[in-house]
């Protein structure tokens, strides 16, 4: 945010007019989506996370179930001390043509992993419920053109004020009553005038240094995700993660795995897809290999390059997807696909768009009821269906990694990816912390007590009947083409469908 001295007098006036009209886990998604069912109420949560921290997040509802009366939200830190004092809640306002449909705002003031609390009234009673949110600044908002014109045009005045009477005290402050002013102090008025405007020009100079240091201390403190270093040995696949950390001994700190939460059973989850056309996907979940980092031998997989997307989240509840490049030699030999990994090698996105059924493998079938037209920042509820070979819906649906399914939206392009589930695109460890503070969870879940949690969780998914139909709650970030990955399991068999989609 560079702005030439003469606009830098009104700065932090211009910073809070953008602040208030404007990360990430995901890749160029700062949006979370997510459905929350609290007794009778259904809930279709979006939260739009500003792109500036302080700035002002926007809440939209869409409500099923038993109607909902009056909501509020509040915003609080998802863990720590300050997250059991929550500050004033916010009203939610009901749409006067659609009661189902609420919109709200609230400012978010810290970057880090937050929840967006909701407290419901309605028919079926009171009712709270709490939606994990991570916000961090991920841009830097440049001052618009009309709003830059209008604040030089402001200033200019002020500064032409200022010398206007600096020339008036000094030429007519001690004239009597009617007399004219002479050579004399006509030539100590245009001394003074010329001396004021040194003094603001002086001071317009000095707030544009300080203005560019704080945006350049600003643009330092933004977000950045950790880097992933991966490293081939055979087919053997070593990944590390870490931050730059100048007190390091090369300059490099690596994550502790004792950071991280475990996420559906596993501390990773690493989505590694061929570019660019594709053609070969893989979700593989490498083990930790000691105290730091992770390790696994990689199934047959088709040289070339591929993009590397691993999701984890940190112990304070925040997500991060970490990326990188890994080159996969001709003729690497492969090891038996891992009974919790999927794969997928659907043709190439230059032979044309895939079209909403795709065909397994085993003859099964997987369908998407996909929507006529999709448009960028819209929230959608995208079904697949998995049909066995004789059109049927599939029987013997079983939980995949804890889940009816798994889904990846994945650009073509790469500037967006999003590994989401049927609850919504919040990590499951993340939701679990923000259920706990809303006093929604039975015990207090920190180290294994939540991977236990979790794991109870996707047993009790395992005795219940699944559906061979799922939804995933998603909004595109951006125009453009799209893939998208959907994993379902039935018996003992990870299907893996692979759609296409123009996003407008």
């Amino acid at each position: 945010m560079i702005l030439s001295n003469w606009k830098t007098l009104f700065c932090v006036l211009a910073v809070a007019l953008l602040c208030t009209s404007s990360a990430s886990a995901h890749v160029g998604n700062k949006d979370t989506y997510q459905t929350v069912a609290v007794g009778p109420y259904k809930l279709f949560v979006t939260v739009r996370v500003p792109l500036v921290i302080p700035g002002v997040a926007t809440v939209e509802v869409r409500s099923s179930g038993a109607p909902i009366r009056s909501m509020t939200v509040t915003p609080l830190p998802l863990t720590g001390e300050a997250s059991k004092h929550p500050p004033t809640p916010d009203a939610m306002k009901a749409s006067n043509s659609d009661p189902a449909f609420f919109t709200g705002s609230l400012w978010i003031m810290a970057s880090g992993s937050w929840q967006v609390r909701f407290d419901i009234d309605g028919a079926a009673g009171p009712s709270t419920a709490s939606v994990p949110v991570p916000a961090v600044p991920t841009a830097l908002l440049r001052m618009q053109r009309p709003m830059g014109v209008m604040l030089a045009l402001l200033g200019g005045t002020l500064v032409l004020g200022f010398v206007g009477i600096a020339m008036a005290a000094a030429r007519e402050a001690r004239l009597a009553p009617g007399s004219v002013p002479g050579p004399e102090r006509r030539r100590r008025a245009l001394i003074a005038g010329a001396a004021a405007f040194v003094f603001c020009a002086v001071a317009v100079w000095l707030g544009g240094k300080w203005w560019n240091v704080e945006a350049a201390d600003y643009a330092a403190e933004m977000h950045r995700n950790s880097e992933l270093r991966p490293r081939l040995d055979g087919n053997h696949l070593n990944l590390l993660i870490g931050d730059p950390d100048p007190a390091a001994e090369d300059g490099w700190k690596v994550v502790e795995n004792s950071d991280l939460l475990t996420d559906h059973g596993h501390l990773i989850h690493l989505y590694a897809i061929l570019w660019p056309q594709m053609d070969a996907v893989f979700h593989l979940h490498p083990a930790p290999n000691g105290k730091r980092g992770f390790s696994e031998t990689l199934p047959a997989m088709p040289a070339g390059t591929y993009r590397l997307y691993a999701d984890v989240v940190f112990r304070n509840g925040f997500p991060e997807t970490e990326t990188a490049l890994l080159t996969v030699p001709v003729g690497m030999t492969g090891a038996p696909l891992g009974s919790e990994d999927a794969s997928a090698a659907p043709q190439p996105v230059s032979a044309g768009q895939l079209g909403p059924a795709y065909k397994l493998p085993d003859g099964y079938r997987m369908v998407w009821e996909r929507p006529a037209a999709l448009t960028a920042n819209t929230p959608y509820n995208l079904v697949f269906h998995l049909l066995d070979p004789q059109g049927r819906p599939a029987a013997d649906m079983q939980p995949y990694l804890g889940m009816a399914g798994h889904a990846a939206f994945v650009k073509t392009d790469g500037t967006a990816f999003a590994h989401t589930h049927p609850d919504g695109s919040a990590a499951m460890p993340a939701v679990m912390l923000a259920n706990e503070s809303s006093g929604l969870a039975m015990n207090t879940m920190s180290g294994n007590r939540m991977d236990g949690m979790a794991d109870a969780s996707a047993m009790k998914m395992s005795m219940e009947p699944l559906s061979p139909t799922v939804s995933f709650p998603y909004g595109f970030p951006s125009a453009g083409a799209y893939r998208v990955f959907v994993q379902m399991k039935h018996g003992t068999t990870v299907e893996t469908g692979a759609f296409d989609a123009i996003v407008q």
